[in-house]
Formats: structure tokens, C-alpha cells, sequence
């Protein structure tokens, strides 16, 4: 018998596109020293992975015979991994979960399912034993009381798939797909090419048998998902686990998603016995210190649909060095950057020989500009040592002509200020249109620019 032959290809580790030969430059993305060799699988047809079934089952039907009903989402018995998902795991779906080693992604994943006895789930593990998880899992729940959770080590994904058509679980989990190794390709496990024929497979299997896929996915050192792009493109979810290790809290976010909005955060509490969701990320964001302190002004943000408020802090501080220091943690500096040259034309206050530091207290990274006012005040009030009533927060967009823009959400912002306990909050002025601030469960202040902001917050 002839031996199969295999085919060679490079393939784009940024891009995902695939060439005949090798060159130092990508044609298709232009980055340079990505192209990675790749053989593509041989004539064997490998496992078989598509369940026997007759042709007419699969064919081409009209778009106004298919039905519209939404796909069915399984509850995971997480309210903020299932928000972030969209309202649940659809069946059938590939989802890729990728975070920063030891930022809790094999815990986020096992107490989901462990502590949900109607999903029977088949986790296979390719870098701990069985007897490893089990250390795990008794700090999350009573092992000796999950009979619905298999635990299965094993990284020749052939032998995983052939495994899991036996045992037909509800939910598949993949720890890591670094770790596995498919026939098909001759690489070694956590290559590209490895990599991506894995992710192609775990593909076929979700959608042939309807079960949804979990993989667990390592990063690199710039944050993205390691592993040629194209494994972004193939999986239906792509969800990032990220926060400081040296603090309690995590962020679980939503890079892509099919079924669902890519807006939406979950967070969570890193305990001793696992993640606990936090309800009320406001309480957990503010820190809750009553003292008169110069340079603290609350901001509410939106994620998603989901209103925070945000403690922002700023100091200000005269220059050791000649060229005076801006430093953002939190937030985009090029943007605190602008608003800095707002605040020196269009109010006249000069920071030019002064150093600024802007901080985002809890570890979140937030793109809302309408925090953009609560960054000026509290600038502003860290530069004339005059604190901010803590009764009073803030939310706007600013301009570049010194104007407060209106923002989205308003109500969400302004109920949720309410909730938390705030008086007052500073709106822009085009938001109240239509709205009866007498109704409004808080005092509401319409601004139109900057200055009058700053007459509200520092009058005397």
C-alpha cells in the first residue's frame, strides 16, 4: 500500500491565511516572521466524527421554511457567566475561554458544572490527572455528592472523541487545547497547526451531535488567545477571564459572540472556595470612605446594559522633572490626555508643570467616555485640594470645545445612582429632554458645559 501523502502550507499566526511557500512577510496581513509550517492532514479519513444518517436529512431547505424560533440555551447555574453568553449556552455551540495562567478559567468552568447536577459533563483534562481536579473541586462542593461530572485525562483528541460519542454528555469541556493532539497532523501539541485542526474537529463534533464545546485556551504575552486567528473565526464564543492577580476581583468579558451581546462583563470575587458572583458591582467598586478627600469624584459608566459607578481618583502634583509626568490606570491615557488640554483652554486652570496620576479604583478598564466629566472633576479637585461631596456623582461626555455631550443609558445611570444611595448627579443637559426630573427618584443637575459642572461641584 502506498503511503498518504501530506501537503505542506504556511500558515499566518495573526491572520489566519494559509500559503504555498514560506516568505518573511505575510502578503495578507503584512506582519512580518508569522508564517508557520503546516502539513495538512493525510488521506486517512482519521475518527469518524459524523453520526450515520440518511441524506434527505441534511439538505438545502428555504429561508421562509426555516424555523425562527431562538436556539436553546442551557442554564448554567451562573447568572454572570450565563449574561455574558447571552442568556445561557446555546447547544451545539464552541465556546473558547482564554485568560492569563492561574486567573481562575478551570475554576470558572469546573464549579459551573459540578455544582449543576442536571448537566451531565464529560471534562477532560490535559495537563491534571483526575485525582488533581478532585483536590480542586472539594474546595468548590462536597465531591463525594457529584456523580454528573466525568473527569477524564486524556490529550489524543481521537481517543477524546471517540470517548465522548460513547458517553454522550451534555456539555463537553477541553482543558487545554494546547494540550491536545490530533492523527491528523504531525506537529507537536500547542503548534498552530495542531491548534487549529483540534479546533476544526471540536467544530464538526458540536455541530453534528449538538453539544456544546467549552475549550480552555492559553494567552500570550500581549493578551490575545494563543494560537493562529483562525480559531477565533471558528468557534461561535470567545470569552477573555482577566484581572490582577494580586487582587480578589475578575472580569469575565465577551471578545466575540455569536448568540449574544459582546458588551456585556461578568464579575466575580476570587475566594478561598471559589468565584462568587458579585450582584452589585457599584458596592464593590466604591470603596466606601466617608472622609473628606481631595482628588475622588464618582463616575457612572455603563458595560453592556449593566450601570456602575466607578471611583475615580486623581493627584496632582508639581513636576520633579522637567517634563511633567502623565500616568492612567484604568482608562486611555491619550484620551486623559485630551481632556487634560480641555481643562487648560476651555476652563483655565494650568497643569502644564504639573504631574497627573488617574487611577480607576477595582481593577476595571472601562471605555465609557462618559466618565470623561468624573475624570476632569476629579482632576480639578485633587489641583485645588477641594473634596467632592459624596452625595454627588457624575456622568458625560466631553467635547473638545469644553461641551457635555449627552450620553447613553441615562435612566439605568441615574436609577442606579439612586439605588446606591447618591443625592445628586450631574447629567448632560440634552439627556433631560422628555424627562420629568420631578419624578426622578434623585435630584438631577443639567450641565452644558464644563464650568458650570465645576461651579456645582466646588461652590462653596
Amino acid at each position: 500500500m502506498a503511503k498518504s501523502k501530506t501537503k505542506t502550507v504556511y500558515l499566518c499566526t495573526e491572520c489566519g491565511a494559509d500559503f504555498p511557500k514560506w516568505s518573511g512577510k505575510c502578503p495578507s496581513c503584512g506582519e512580518w516572521n508569522t508564517l508557520k509550517e503546516y502539513k495538512v492532514g493525510s488521506d486517512e479519513p482519521g475518527v469518524r466524527i459524523r453520526k450515520d444518517r440518511l441524506a434527505s436529512d441534511n439538505y438545502p431547505t428555504p429561508l421562509s421554511e426555516v424555523s425562527g424560533e431562538s436556539a436553546p440555551r442551557m442554564d448554567l447555574k451562573d447568572g454572570e457567566l450565563n449574561r455574558v453568553l447571552g442568556g445561557g449556552l446555546v447547544r451545539g455551540s464552541l465556546v473558547l475561554i482564554g485568560g492569563e495562567p492561574g486567573i481562575g478559567k478551570s475554576t470558572l468552568i469546573l464549579q459551573s458544572v459540578v455544582r449543576n447536577p442536571d448537566l451531565k459533563t464529560l471534562y477532560v483534562s490535559g495537563e491534571e490527572s483526575p485525582g488533581q481536579i478532585r483536590l480542586r473541586a472539594e474546595r468548590l462542593i462536597d465531591a463525594d455528592t457529584v456523580d454528573h461530572c466525568l473527569l477524564y485525562s486524556e490529550t489524543q483528541l481521537d481517543v477524546i472523541l471517540e470517548t465522548a460519542m460513547e458517553v454522550m454528555p451534555d456539555l463537553l469541556v477541553l482543558d487545554s487545547i494546547q494540550t491536545m493532539q490530533s492523527s491528523r497532523s504531525d506537529s507537536s501539541p500547542g503548534s498552530p497547526s495542531q491548534v487549529r485542526e483540534c479546533t476544526a474537529q471540536m467544530l464538526t463534533f458540536a455541530k453534528e451531535y449538538d453539544i456544546p464545546v467549552i475549550i480552555v485556551g492559553h494567552i500570550t504575552k500581549d493578551g490575545s488567545i494563543a494560537g493562529p486567528k483562525i480559531m477565533e473565526h471558528l468557534v461561535d464564543t470567545v470569552l477573555r477571564f482577566e484581572g490582577d492577580q494580586n487582587h480578589q476581583y475578575r472580569i469575565l468579558r465577551a471578545m466575540k459572540n455569536r448568540f449574544g451581546n459582546t458588551s456585556e462583563i461578568g464579575l466575580y470575587e476570587m475566594l478561598r472556595n471559589g468565584l462568587r458572583q458579585v450582584v452589585n458591582p457599584s458596592e464593590m467598586l466604591l470603596t466606601g470612605n466617608d472622609s473628606s478627600l481631595s482628588g475622588i469624584c464618582i463616575g457612572v459608566s455603563v458595560e453592556g446594559q449593566r450601570p456602575l459607578l466607578l471611583e475615580i481618583q486623581a493627584l496632582v502634583s508639581s513636576a520633579v522633572y522637567g517634563t511633567p509626568q502623565r500616568s492612567s490606570t484604568g482608562s486611555d491615557l491619550r484620551r486623559a490626555n485630551m481632556l487634560l488640554a480641555v481643562l487648560e483652554k476651555r476652563a483655565n486652570f494650568k497643569l502644564i508643570q504639573k504631574d497627573v496620576f488617574l487611577n480607576i479604583a477595582g481593577g476595571l478598564y472601562v471605555t465609557d467616555t462618559a466618565i470623561d466629566l468624573a475624570i476632569l472633576s476629579a482632576i480639578l479637585s485633587s489641583s485645588l485640594d477641594i473634596p467632592i461631596s459624596r452625595d454627588i456623582c457624575v456622568t458625560g461626555e466631553v467635547g473638545l470645545s469644553g461641551e457635555v455631550r449627552a450620553v447613553s443609558h441615562i435612566l439605568p445611570r441615574i436609577k442606579e445612582a439612586a439605588k446606591i444611595g447618591f443625592q445628586t448627579i450631574i447629567v448632560p443637559a440634552d439627556n433631560t429632554k422628555g424627562l420629568d426630573l420631578a419624578e426622578l427618584p434623585i435630584r438631577v443637575i443639567p450641565v452644558s458645559r464644563v464650568d458650570e459642572a465645576f461651579r456645582t461641584l466646588f461652590r462653596s
